[in-house]
């Protein structure tokens, strides 16, 4: 009996032993996210509840404000080419890193709705933006602005959704479970999750250099963490409900979505298209998920005649 329980401690220490090396090579999260890290770094930093975030302001002070908030893993460097345009045609524009990506701060928190609530209305705050905005939403960041859009109608003139997750990752039991389950995620998805960026494109190739614009941020502590969270939160999401909800608000909506978009499918449109009978509706063709890179005129082009159609 002692034997087979010293066995039984051997190989369970063995396992242990295992798990802990597996994880430590593959987990790429080696680094602190401080002010030492952000040293040099483009944008401005604010210190808010929930801690630092990281956001660039372009554009006069008297202009309209347009709040561009990205998708589920990619900071806010992937709006460069709409920044630019907004900036350069007047408008007043905001892009921000969301709590657990890019150089904002990676808290021990739910990633659920209320909280990138909060991040916005403190950020806006922080900068005296009182009036109603104009909020930009892709991909995940399209849960983001609606969820912030059905409770916050008040502070938003416009809402505009660009190929957004329409329906909740399926995600395996195990992977809700306080130990198993981050483990798993850190090991098995995160390494992979920079090279897996290209597949965002119908044209990757036009885009060079995009995994390792990426990789930075995956060395700071917290990274994998706010990812998984995040990603169980919106499994539980009833997309249709939230739609309806953005829809009671009468918000003038437009949802712009690349008709290769391999990453949330095309046909999933469908589900916003119900839900906010009165959106429009702009399909883009030759364009995978992020049709505001790979057909950048053609979009800007499109959300300025939206804008310019609800001026204040």
């Amino acid at each position: 009996m002692r034997r087979a329980l010293r066995l039984l401690v051997l190989c369970v220490a063995a396992l242990l032993a295992t798990a802990v090396g597996v994880y430590r090579w593959r987990n790429p999260e080696t680094a602190t996210l401080d002010s030492i890290a952000r040293v040099g770094a483009a944008g401005q930093f604010v210190t808010l509840s929930s801690g630092v975030t990281h956001y660039e302001v372009a554009g006069p002070d008297t202009g309209r404000v347009v709040l561009l908030v990205h998708g589920f893993s990619v900071p806010y460097y992937i709006w460069d080419s709409t920044f630019t345009a907004l900036r350069d045609a007047g408008y007043r524009v905001i892009r921000y890193d969301v709590y657990g990506r890019g150089l904002s701060d990676r808290p021990d928190a739910a990633y659920d709705g209320p909280f990138f609530d909060t991040q916005i209305n403190e950020l806006l705050d922080s900068l005296r933006i009182r009036a109603p905005i104009d909020i930009v939403g892709l991909s995940f960041g399209g849960f983001i602005t609606s969820h912030y859009v059905a409770g916050h109608a008040g502070r938003v003139r416009t809402l505009t959704m660009i190929d957004p997750m329409s329906q909740g990752a399926s995600m395996p039991a195990i992977m809700a479970s306080p130990v198993v389950g981050p483990w798993l995620w850190q090991v098995a998805q995160v390494p992979g999750m920079a090279e897996g960026q290209a597949s965002d494109f119908l044209h990757p190739e036009q885009f060079p250099g995009w995994a390792d614009r990426y990789r930075p941020q995956m060395r700071f502590s917290g990274f994998g963490r706010a990812l998984l969270r995040s990603a169980l939160q919106s499994s539980h999401v009833r997309f249709d409900t939230l739609f309806a909800n953005v829809a009671k608000t009468a918000t003038p909506t437009l949802l712009v979505w690349g008709k290769q978009d391999q990453t949330v499918k095309f046909e999933l449109s469908s589900v916003s298209r119900t839900s906010i009978p009165g959106l429009e509706f702009f399909p883009v063709d030759s364009a995978g998920h992020l049709p505001h890179m790979e057909r950048a005129a053609l979009v800007n082009a499109r959300l300025f005649a939206f804008l310019a159609l609800h001026s204040p």
